[in-house]
């Protein structure tokens, strides 16, 4: 199992969905629950964002390969869909 690396920023909408997602996911699925999971508030810990290759929140990496990157107008299905995706990467290691 790899660890996922979140990067968000608290005043985010698309990361609030994320959120919301994250314990869906966790509810439908108890598995999702043991993945290794850090959380970077992109403003408070710039230095580590930019090194990764992303311009919007929230974005998954897992083994530092970028999983999912947010969209505007992207909708809870649509960023859910994403955070799964991510869970999945980390749990096929």
């Amino acid at each position: 199992m790899k660890e996922v690396l979140m990067f968000y920023l608290e005043s985010c909408g698309y990361c609030a969905k994320a959120k919301r997602a994250l314990e869906e996911l966790y509810a439908e699925n108890p598995a999702y629950r043991e993945v290794p999971l850090t959380k970077i508030e992109e403003s408070r810990q710039p230095e580590l964002a930019d090194r990764y290759d992303y311009y919007a929140v929230p974005s998954y990496f897992v083994d530092g390969k970028k999983i999912f990157e947010a969209r505007l107008f992207m909708s809870h299905e649509d960023i859910k869909a994403g955070t799964r995706a991510a869970l999945d990467a980390a749990l096929e290691a």
